[in-house]
């Protein structure tokens, strides 16, 4: 169905890895997609300092492992002050990078391949997506200077895949100064490039050709209410799938879904997104949603995969308790993940 993604970056690659075409953009480097297994990964995020150092760190990696996860995603983030701040920093919220380094080397030991995905917040509850800085130029070359220093520590420790940006709708329009932030990524980290558009911001993204692969965090609204009707939430996924098939196609680029993921509340799958939709646990309709996506999108070609949102909180960190949290670890969700990733 989809041979013209395939052919585009076939005959990409045959410029050689990187090369460039005469419009400017990139040849995709090689990364999950065509021709390569899809990722099968889970994020592993940090909320403060030491939590990639935490005695939890080794169980959560093998745990991730066993679900027949091969990727872990890391997300250290800088914060804001405000919406039309200009500059970002790091903060006692922030995984050291010394942290990052040893859970980069503990990730390849249990046998994961890294993406690393920083984060730039707000504070308190308030969405990235938001974030509209009152001097635009002043903003991306602290963003440059940010996102250049993870590119370089993910060189250094070998990273298989490194994240842009994520979700930053408000600012990622501009696709010049993005143009710039992707060169001086890639002249400090030579491994496959992907941004994570929020799953309501991808199509408004100019510069996805100077990238590897499209990324998507895929929260779709799939209902109305709760339900644990798989088939229902298969259906909801067609028309959504089909838009996506053709949007690779046009870009020449696989998709990757950099976040995919759902509280374990009833009607999680009317707002995906949501940390809190209900009180209600709903074990059965996380299952449901986990069953859906991979039935719906496992073996398409130019699907280039998931990154689960999210495994356990640290130890004594997690503001929703884990019942009811994205985490499928303990639930029926982390069955189906062993199904289809292991075989059973």
């Amino acid at each position: 169905m989809l041979a013209a993604v395939l052919l585009a970056v076939s005959a990409c690659a045959a410029g050689g890895p990187g090369a460039g075409h005469g419009d400017g953009t990139r040849a995709p480097r090689s990364g999950p997609g065509p021709g390569t297994a899809a990722m099968r990964g889970i994020t592993l995020p940090s909320w403060y300092r030491t939590d990639y150092d935490s005695p939890a760190a080794d169980r959560y990696l093998r745990d991730i492992r066993a679900t027949g996860a091969r990727w872990v995603t890391l997300t250290p983030t800088w914060y804001q002050r405000g919406r039309a701040d200009t500059a970002m920093r790091p903060t006692e919220e922030t995984a050291s990078d010394a942290s990052l380094t040893r859970i980069v080397g503990r990730a390849h030991t249990a046998g994961l391949k890294v993406m690393v995905k920083p984060h730039v917040d707000l504070p308190g509850d308030i969405d990235r997506a938001e974030i509209h800085p009152r001097d635009r130029a002043a903003w991306f070359t602290a963003y440059r200077r940010f996102i250049t220093h993870y590119a370089g520590l993910a060189a250094d420790t070998g990273v298989e895949q490194f994240a842009v940006g994520t979700e930053l709708a408000g600012v990622s329009g501009d696709s010049a100064a993005w143009s710039g932030v992707v060169a001086a990524v890639r002249d400090r980290y030579p491994g496959p490039l992907t941004y994570a558009a929020n799953y309501d911001e991808y199509q408004r993204i100019r510069f996805w050709r100077k990238l590897d692969l499209i990324g998507i965090d895929a929260y779709w609204p799939l209902t109305g209410g709760p339900t644990t009707d798989t088939a229902r939430l298969r259906r909801a996924w067609t028309p959504i799938r089909e838009r996506l098939a053709a949007y690779a196609r046009r870009q020449g680029r696989p998709i990757l879904f950099t976040e995919a993921g759902y509280v374990s509340q009833r009607g999680a799958t009317a707002a995906p997104y949501s940390w809190e939709v209900s009180r209600h646990p709903g074990d059965a309709e996380q299952a449901a949603a986990y069953r859906a996506l991979l039935g719906s999108f496992t073996g398409r070609r130019w699907w280039a995969g998931v990154c689960w949102w999210m495994w356990d909180d640290w130890p004594h960190s997690g503001e929703t308790p884990a019942r009811l949290a994205y985490t499928p670890h303990g639930k029926p969700a982390e069955d189906v993940l062993r199904e289809s990733w292991n075989g059973g």
